[in-house]
Formats: C-alpha cells, structure tokens, sequence
C-alpha cells in the first residue's frame, strides 16, 4: 500500500464513510485479534520466549524494539516467532542518512517482518520506502514520552498535535503505509488526511497509570481505536500484570467488543 492520492480527496472520502457514534472506527479489513500488538520490552530472549509461551493464542503481533534487540539473537527471535505463526513488528526506529537506512531496512526483506519504524527528514523516509522490502513502513512522529516542554527543550516551537501532523503529511507524501501516533492524535490526522494508511498507536494504558511513568500522552484502548488507530501497542500493563495471558484477553476482548458487532453487520 502506498499513499498517492491528493490529502484533500482521500479526507473527503473518510468524512462521507465515518461509522456512527461520531467516531473513526478502522474499516480496514484487519484480523480482529492482530489489533493488539504486544510490545516484547524484556532483556533476555529467553524471557522474551518464556513470555510468548505464556501469552499463547492471546497475542498474535509481538513488536520487538531496542532492548531485546540489544540482547543478542534479534533475527533467531523473528525466526521463532515466525515458526509460531505469530507476525512481528521491528520497531528500531532506523534513523541516519538516507542511503544507510535503505540499506537496512532492505536486510529485513524475506525475514517475516511485517512493520519496521523509520524515523526523520522525506529523504529519509523516501529512502525506506524505495528500497523495495516489501515491508509496510511506519514512520514515527513524536513519541509519546514526550509533550510540549519536551519539545521546547529539542528546540522545537510549536504544540504536539501541530508537529505530528506535519510529520505525517509528509510520511505520507513520501510513500510510508503509515505512521506511529498517540491516539490523542489520531483523530486529528484521520480528519485532516483520511483513512487510507495505517496508524499503529502506543501508549495504550487500559488501566490506572503508575505513579512513575514515562509515558505522558495516553489513552485507553476504546479512545484509541475510535479516534482512529488501526492498532493499539501494549507493554507494560500486559507484561506488569499478575496474569498476563488473562490481562491479554481482557484487552483483546474490548477490541472485539468495538470490531466485532461492525463485521457482523
């Protein structure tokens, strides 16, 4: 998928197709049980199996990042998951000169990833797309640890919601398939730009937030999707819990809940 069409026609056609209840509930024709994607943030690939063995048919999408990634055995961790038919979600944000980001995310070509984040400038990103991997790249926004004085202190002089939407404008223009956004956002980038590319949301907290959190721009599963995410990412709140695989469903079951009566019909 590659995004091509004027911003204007494609938001035009979303406004004519949004569902009732005044929300942009995805009409993508995604596997209800592949919306949640679990963030894999542990440090051991053997705590990162042990896990998966725990989650079992809970969680389909595992997003791997930095730190597992660090532990040694990045692409043995892609091959097994792939052996256990799960999909899997690279998500180390490559971000350098063009020509060395195309290069590596052309090293994930035929490896089963199914997104990889792309952080910069267009040429960046260009860069990315063209390398012709086959994967769905999603370019990053602005993370959800950050707000407005965060962006004050990286010289930034402009509000959150302002940043993200240029940002993924241009992703957009640069044929990215989407782009990593909070779901206090996403609302705002499906009115202005429509419904035809992907928004993968983190910062998912379904429960009361811890007191030290380093997540700042939240929401909770049910706000997320109906203002527009595809796909919601969660970690900690799964991974914190007393019981996972329980914890797993219970979000998987909110999901259903707001997906599954809209298929049905």
């Amino acid at each position: 998928m590659r995004v091509t069409q004027n911003v204007d026609s494609k938001a035009s056609f979303w406004e004519n197709s949004r569902v009732s209840h005044n929300d942009y509930l995805s009409e993508k024709l995604i596997p209800v049980r592949e919306r949640l994607i679990f963030a894999l943030d542990v440090p051991t690939v053997d705590e990162a199996k042990a896990l998966v063995e725990t989650l079992g048919e809970s969680v389909v999408f595992y997003k791997l990042g930095l730190q597992i990634f660090m532990a040694g055995g990045y692409y043995e961790l892609i091959d097994w998951l792939n052996s256990l038919q799960k999909k899997v979600f690279v998500d180390l944000k490559f971000f350098d000169v063009p020509e060395t980001v195309k290069s590596a995310v052309a090293q994930l070509k035929g490896r089963g990833v199914t997104f990889v984040t792309v952080h910069g400038n267009e040429g960046i990103l260009r860069a990315a797309v063209e390398c012709g991997s086959g994967l769905k790249i999603l370019a990053v926004t602005v993370l959800t640890s950050l707000d407005r004085g965060d962006l004050n202190d990286l010289g930034f002089d402009c509000n959150v919601a302002d940043l993200v939407l240029s940002r993924a404008r241009r992703a957009l223009d640069g044929g990215c398939d989407g782009v990593i956004s909070s779901g206090l956002e996403a609302e705002r980038l499906r009115t202005e730009l429509g419904d035809r590319f992907l928004i993968v949301s983190p910062g998912i907290r379904p429960v009361d937030n811890d007191v030290v959190d380093d997540q700042k721009r939240t929401v909770d599963v049910e706000e997320a999707f109906r203002k527009g995410a595809d796909y919601i990412v969660v970690g900690r709140p799964i991974r914190k819990a007393q019981d996972p695989k329980a914890k797993a469903e219970e979000i998987q079951g909110r999901i259903a809940s707001l997906f599954e009566p809209k298929v049905q019909t």
